[in-house]
């Protein structure tokens, strides 16, 4: 099982999306956006949009993997 967190934010020139892989179970819609607000403030990111400029969206997806045994 692999799962991430995607954060999406509005870079200088479209899109841009930052993940991060394993994030902790216990995580808040808050804590989730006051790390987007630093990493915007900071300019933390250059992405191939440029800047962060805000966060737009966050989610996290939770993928799972079974083996398929053929005969």
């Amino acid at each position: 099982m692999a799962k991430v967190l995607e954060l999406v934010f509005d870079a200088e020139h479209g899109t841009a999306k930052l993940t991060v892989r394993n994030p902790k179970d216990s995580l808040t819609p808050l804590e989730v956006k006051t790390a987007m607000d630093q990493m915007v403030q900071g300019n933390v990111f250059i992405t191939a949009n440029g800047f962060l400029v805000s966060p737009k969206s966050a989610r996290i997806v939770d993928r799972t993997t079974q083996d398929i045994v053929l005969p």
